[in-house]
């Protein structure tokens, strides 16, 4: 439990960091974040420029990023974790709150010194609320919701498609300018979030342990959501008979699955390799 209220608040801190990124570095370069959020500012910019939306310092894109994921929300309730759920709710909310709280204001002049610092400080935050368990909400959520209908997609596909439209309609409505900084400061934060963020770096994992556990077994599968391929085996020096799990996961997952084991037996030799290509029925995580 104390575990998890420390990956909340690491969520909380993650979102605190993006709006950072955001409120005093993209917003006051005249710049536009990448995904729904970017579709969201130039929502704002539309009412506030266009239709004279009296809101003064205040940014009503979080708050319209809020309400666009409400429906994305009940949608997905069904289909993902309970843990994940309730920690992209929480991180939602926060990231609303921040982007409302936090006032606008400048830190440098120069643009691509916004965009590349932003981009810097809003993907390092998000990186963060990834590794805790939780993601940003938006494009984040629809992707795997995608990839549970339909293998083929992934979060990078369905990103790489909303930012193809908001940069296009940035182009229509605003100016070149205005959309290559926009691009450099998307490109800098994916490698900041990239970076922090390891998740789906393919691991696969060989447990020897001669304690036979079907508890073990049934919490790997139930906390970790992923299958294990067993077999029995022969030691070729005391010839004990010993058991071997093979177990497919992210890097972000390992440390998870070695406390598991080491729970149901310190002594278990635990083999990982990692970067390996995976073909077939893989779940990607965020």
């Amino acid at each position: 439990m104390a575990q998890e209220g420390e990956k909340t608040l690491g969520c909380i801190a993650g979102a605190a960091l993006y709006a950072v990124g955001v409120n005093l570095f993209v917003v006051p370069g005249g710049l536009y974040t990448a995904g729904i959020m970017g579709i969201c500012q130039v929502i704002r910019t539309l009412l506030v420029d266009y239709m004279q939306l009296p809101l003064h310092n205040f940014d009503i894109a979080g708050v319209i990023y809020y309400v666009i994921n409400v429906p994305i929300f009940v949608v997905a309730y069904a289909r993902l974790g309970r843990k994940f759920f309730a920690k992209t709710l929480i991180t939602v909310t926060a990231m609303t709150v921040f982007l409302a709280v936090l006032p606008i204001h400048p830190i440098v002049e120069d643009t691509m010194a916004a965009s590349v610092v932003g981009g810097i400080i809003s993907g390092i935050g998000v990186g963060i609320l990834l590794r805790m368990g939780s993601s940003g909400g938006g494009a984040d959520v629809i992707g795997v919701l995608l990839i549970k209908w339909k293998k083929d997609f992934s979060v990078g596909k369905v990103n790489l498609g909303i930012n193809l439209v908001l940069y296009a309609a940035c182009l229509f409505l605003f100016d070149v300018e205005t959309v290559i900084y926009s691009v450099i400061y998307a490109a800098v934060y994916s490698v900041a979030i990239d970076k922090v963020h390891s998740q789906n770096i393919n691991v696969e994992v060989s447990i020897i342990t001669k304690v036979k556990s079907e508890d073990m077994e049934k919490e790997i599968m139930e906390e970790l959501g992923r299958g294990i391929t067993k077999w029995t085996a022969l030691g070729a020096y005391t010839y004990d008979m010993s058991h071997v799990l093979y177990i497919m996961l992210s890097k972000y997952e390992v440390n998870h699955l070695k406390a598991i084991v080491h729970k149901y037996d310190p002594y278990a030799f635990i083999v990982v390799n990692e970067g390996v290509s995976v073909e077939g029925n893989y779940l990607k995580k965020l």
